[in-house]
């Protein structure tokens, strides 16, 4: 009874461990897609003569926020 007792705990702790580590991934995940996208669109919206100068802050918040960041960069234009 011991035994399984102890293995149902363990198996208890290893999910968590798995949980806590999975969760910093999903969020650098989060951050790269959005960075990617972020870029891309405003690479797009150049093409299509929107004449944004595309400076540091301005990617960094493309970047950072995504769609909504290029929709500010563009408010701010």
């Amino acid at each position: 009874m011991e035994i399984i007792v102890a293995f149902a705990v363990g198996l208890i702790v290893l999910c968590l461990i798995g949980k806590i580590i999975a969760l910093p991934m999903k969020l650098l995940w989060k951050l790269i897609t959005n960075s990617v996208v972020g870029a891309v669109l405003l690479w797009v919206v150049n093409l299509f003569g929107a004449g944004i100068q595309i400076t540091f802050v301005k990617a960094l918040l493309a970047g950072v926020l995504g769609v909504p960041g290029v929709i500010i960069v563009l408010l701010m234009n």
